[in-house]
């Protein structure tokens, strides 16, 4: 984040005001999302359109852009994944709130203010896949291509059954 940048916010001022606050952070200044990344690399440019919801409150669209690099799970090899995401945000001050009627995602304030930086940490652990895995198997480090995918089904399939005599003669002594 820029130096001298506010990251705490009033979000129903800003609101009020329609504000729209755009910030770069870089992906080593978000310890959320730390231990989820090959490495600290990469950056994460993000713009908050705070306004008013439907139902009166302070509400924010979030939109992430920038690139991470995770390890994928089939090679264990870094990979670069590109991240684009939007979120809808309606801010509230009560534990129990359900915004379902409005569509858009809850975020408790703490004395009507949030953090830009977990907003934005938020909005890039929603962007993150579950199990990240290099987009295309061919290209994937270590792992099986899918010609030997094919060969090793076909090895299988001419495999001896060594008690399937045994299976039929079950069949037919249930038969009697």
């Amino acid at each position: 984040m820029a130096r001298g940048l506010r990251d705490i916010v009033d979000c129903e001022r800003l609101a009020e005001q329609g504000a729209v606050v755009e910030r770069v952070y870089a992906l080593a200044d978000l310890p959320r999302v730390q231990d989820l990344l090959a490495d600290l690399s990469g950056a994460l440019r993000v713009r908050f359109a705070f306004a008013q919801t439907e139902s009166g409150g302070a509400g924010v669209t979030i939109e992430a852009d920038g690139g991470a690099r995770l390890v994928c799970q089939r090679c264990m090899q870094p990979f670069e994944f590109p991240i684009a995401a939007r979120s809808e945000i309606e801010f509230t001050t009560d534990r129990r709130a359900d915004s379902q009627s409005s569509g858009r995602e809850p975020f408790l304030l703490v004395e009507g203010r949030a953090s830009l930086a977990e907003l934005a940490a938020e909005e890039l652990l929603l962007a993150l896949p579950l199990v990240p895995a290099c987009s295309e198997l061919e290209g994937c480090g270590k792992a099986q291509a899918p010609r030997a995918l094919e060969a090793a089904a076909v090895v299988l399939q001419q495999t001896t059954r060594p008690f399937r005599a045994l299976q039929d003669l079950l069949k037919k002594t249930d038969r009697t």
